[in-house]
């Protein structure tokens, strides 16, 4: 049905042709057309109904099916659910017609989704079961292991907010999930263990740890961006103590990223090996395995350790030790010069940057689980969100892929050069 929703009901190429036509066959009319005479106000009208039809023209006709569903009810929450068909369609089946349709639905849906349409929900432990049980299935980042974990993540000194779409009710499209602390959480482990919180009122910093979009069909629909801002504004309101709004976040890209470099620097001439690792940090890991089979070089330890299956260095005190100079100098490198079309590579990066946050803190060892472990060797980061300068940075980063960073994260990559060797 989607193949012939977009190979069939296209738009009509013949008449925007014909159209297209008979606007170059127009004379254009001068500047002053419409203070002229009849004839040149007789042109004028030409062309505003010529760009009339071909606007209606360039309409594919499956926008009607479109616009039809969405006046419905269960019509918005149908087409989201098209487009998450159409999205996983596209990995099979990646025909232009087809990204026409899914770029056309998505389009339409930012529309209806716009923020004006949305309601801001502050979710409790009082709310009704049905929406709590979306809560633990949807939660993307740090899973929810039972009701205890759940009641702590809603309780005192916690916040969670959703957006709700009065055509979807009950069921939050994205949610945040928000720590109040009194300082700038270093590790995971503190924001979802920290029993018992401490009082609301010495509370100073909101820390977002989580946020989840809930419906696939919505993937590249930046409602997060609106979010954020929409907390900071309600939480500042209500909390007029809490002056820091910062995220501790994971780096999903960063350990795949570091393979692919350990992997290159293994295999590439000696005329071309990028540095990686500095000489003292090349005799602290070999310390550290302590002539064990992790490898004869630098190098090969940190593949080895990197790529074992229970992550068992985290158990040597000296291996975590020996590894957390040079992957930390890395993985800064990482979030600040890599780049995909000028903008950060690392896809959380990217988010949070293009909502205007700036880079704060590289945490070491902040995240002990199997996923923390596995995406980037258990760092997090803390993004900024500075009130002042939120638009400033989200347009800089926009235009030019400039990345705001503090001074702390900058002495990274102030001490890292990236050399080739001679």
């Amino acid at each position: 049905m989607l193949l012939s929703l977009a190979k069939e009901y296209d738009l009509n190429r013949t008449r925007v042709r014909e159209l297209m036509k008979q606007h170059l066959d127009l004379q254009l009319p001068s500047d002053k057309a419409e203070d002229s005479g009849h004839e040149e106000e007789g042109s004028l009208s030409a062309f505003y109904r010529i760009e009339r039809n071909l606007r209606q023209a360039l309409k594919p006709m499956y926008e009607v099916l479109f616009e039809r569903l969405n006046t419905h009810p269960g019509g918005l929450k149908f087409l989201s659910d098209i487009r998450a068909d159409i999205l996983c369609l596209l990995g099979d089946v990646n025909i232009a017609s087809l990204r026409a349709l899914d770029s056309h639905l998505k389009e339409k849906l930012i529309t209806w989704l716009s923020p004006a349409n949305l309601e801001l929900h502050n979710i409790t432990w009082d709310d009704p079961a049905s929406l709590l049980e979306k809560i633990v299935a949807y939660e993307a980042v740090h899973p929810i292991s039972n009701l205890i974990d759940l009641k702590r993540r809603l309780g005192i000194g916690r916040r969670c907010f959703g957006y709700f779409h009065p055509a979807i009710p009950g069921e939050p499209l994205i949610f945040i999930e928000v720590a109040l602390m009194k300082d700038v959480a270093a590790t995971i482990q503190e924001v979802l263990w920290d029993n018992p919180p401490i009082s609301e009122h010495e509370a100073s910093c909101a820390i977002f740890y989580s946020i989840s979009s809930t419906q696939p069909g919505l993937s590249g629909i930046n409602l997060g961006k609106f979010l954020i801002k929409r907390v900071v504004d309600v939480v500042k309101k209500d909390m007029p103590n809490i002056c820091v709004f910062a995220t501790l976040s994971p780096i999903p890209g960063y350990r795949q990223w570091m393979l692919s470099k350990l992997a290159s620097s293994e295999m590439t001439g000696s005329a071309f090996k990028e540095i990686l690792l500095r000489p003292e940090e090349e005799k602290a890991l070999m310390d550290a395995s302590g002539g064990s089979d992790l490898g004869s070089s630098g190098i090969e330890v940190m593949w080895n350790v990197l790529t074992s299956k229970n992550h068992e260095w985290t158990n040597s005190p000296n291996l975590v030790s020996a590894l957390r100079t040079p992957m930390m100098r890395l993985c800064a490198r990482y979030l600040m010069k890599e780049k995909k079309r000028g903008k950060a590579l690392d896809s959380v990066a990217n988010f949070h940057l293009q909502n205007g946050a700036m880079i704060g803190r590289l945490n070491w060892m902040a995240d002990r689980s199997q996923k923390g472990l596995t995406q980037s060797a258990g760092i997090m980061v803390n993004y900024i969100y500075r009130l002042d300068n939120i638009e400033d940075s989200a347009q800089a980063y926009q235009n030019e892929g400039h990345i705001e960073s503090s001074s702390d994260f900058r002495s990274y990559i102030e001490d890292d050069n990236g050399e080739k060797a001679d």
